[in-house]
């Protein structure tokens, strides 16, 4: 055993240094520098001659017997969406969200729905007791599921309890992995080591005994989950439980799976009885639309699979200030600062004398290119004041020379669109490797930025 050695690691990004600084060189984080204590050891055998084994090779080709991948269906059709179908045995999934979002409830309700299917699981929990654990799922009225539960933080308890063969499990909550530790790690829980080793202990356990193992994980001020990156990549799916306080909706985001599609999203309702099921997000989204408002504009956008209807909001507002205000909720900041530029010098408005304000209605994020044609069209028209047409959806990505630019799967958008009852779609040209065939409502396609813009302000001279 050699001398044990102190570092200091940062807790935003894992860098390690020798002594305290108060910056960290890797992120730049203040302060985030913690001591931590490791006991350097040579293990035995270390400068002997003795070689390797050789490592055993499979073929490429998967057997005929084990291509399906059997799952543990729960029952939550929007949490077997954003898990592919199901969970699989011995795989790890992170879970990460703001505090009080609903995490821990969303997932006692996982485990008392596979329970009562007759698959065993077991609820371990860190920061509850498993009186308070009891609670809740009484309030939810869950209390008669044959769920184990545990209140523990040590790792080398959990791992023997894994372990035990009289006890067999098919499913693991970890609630949450920063409460967990190792004995043998000088370090507080939630630090890096601490996080990393817990988890690689954890979900190497797991893949031996063929457990699925859930964990719940804590974020930062910016949304990121806590802890060293290597604790997404050693999981095999991690997914985002968003949302916003002020709004009773909830978006389940998966950002990582190996076992099913990516971006995906699943849609729940924060209601009395705990987390209700949202079968048909859009309808929901737009339940309270009011019509004939100038700078609302209805965007047909695709999260993973799922089309989604959302409304954005734009109000545009003279401005006072040297400096006019650009405040947006739900959407990307600098790509609305795309689409001003675009709007100013390729189409000859004028914003930079105006505040604006948009808004994603609803609580729900958008990221995808596809939304720049919705929002354009809700700008344009809370500047000239002239509302857009009742019926439409939009999109579109705009390009820097003001160009529409072909999105992704037209007809799923259009699809929904017209499922809700709209009537018309103004979308770009469709791309070469796209189908222009008939749609089920109408469509216009528009090629440039201008021709919006063109069309509006002549309906409010016109007007």
């Amino acid at each position: 055993m050699g001398k044990s050695t102190t570092s200091y690691v940062c807790q935003s990004c894992g860098s390690v240094y020798p002594k305290w600084a108060g910056k960290c060189e890797g992120c730049g984080e203040w302060n985030s520098l913690s001591e931590e204590v490791r006991e350097a050891s040579i293990p035995k055998g270390m400068n002997s001659t003795r070689k390797g084994k050789n490592i055993g090779f499979v073929p490429l080709k998967p057997d005929a017997n084990k291509t399906k991948i059997p799952r543990h269906v729960t029952g939550l059709n929007e949490f077997d969406r954003v898990t592919g179908g199901g969970l699989v045995n011995g795989s790890a999934i992170l879970i990460g969200g703001d505090p009080g979002i609903g995490k821990s409830t969303l997932l006692l309700q996982v485990v008392c729905k596979l329970a009562l299917a007759g698959k065993k699981c077991v609820y371990v929990s860190g920061e509850e007791s498993t009186d308070q654990v009891s609670l809740r799922a009484e309030r939810l009225g869950l209390a008669d599921a044959p769920v184990d539960l545990a209140a523990a933080t040590s790792v080398r308890d959990i791992v023997a309890t894994m372990e035990d063969a009289s006890n067999p499990m098919d499913l693991i909550v970890i609630d949450s992995i920063q409460t967990m530790y190792v004995d043998n790690v000088e370090s507080a829980p939630g630090t890096v080591t601490q996080v990393r080793t817990s988890a690689q202990e954890l979900v190497r356990v797991a893949k031996k005994r063929g457990i699925c193992i859930l964990f719940v994980g804590h974020v930062t001020k910016d949304g990121q989950i806590a802890g060293p990156r290597v604790l997404e990549h050693i999981v095999d799916a991690v997914l985002y439980f968003e949302g916003d306080r002020g709004h009773q909706f909830r978006i389940l985001r998966t950002v990582k799976n190996r076992f099913g599609p990516t971006d995906e999203i699943g849609v729940f309702e924060m209601a009395q009885e705990g987390l209700v099921e949202v079968a048909n997000p859009s309808e929901l989204f737009l339940a309270q639309r009011q019509e004939n408002i100038a700078g609302s504009a209805v965007l047909a956008g695709l999260e993973g699979t799922r089309p989604v209807l959302v409304e954005v909001q734009a109000l545009v507002a003279p401005s006072g200030l040297g400096n006019p205000r650009r405040a947006v909720i739900g959407w990307d900041s600098n790509r609305l600062a795309m689409v001003l530029a675009v709007l100013e010098s390729r189409c000859g408005m004028t914003f930079s004398d105006c505040d604006i304000f948009l808004n994603i209605a609803g609580g729900i994020r958008i990221s995808e290119p596809a939304a720049d044609l919705a929002v354009a069209a809700a700008l344009i028209s809370s500047h000239t004041g002239q509302a857009l047409p009742r019926h439409c959806v939009f999109f579109g990505e705009v390009g820097l020379s003001g160009e529409i630019r072909g999105v992704a799967q037209p007809d799923l958008r259009i699809k929904e669109a017209a499922k809700l009852g709209f009537e018309q779609a103004i979308m770009p040209a469709p791309q070469k490797a796209q189908k222009s065939g008939k749609f089920p409502l109408n469509v216009d396609q528009v090629d440039h930025l201008s021709e919006l813009v063109t069309r509006f302000s002549g309906a409010r001279r016109a007007a």
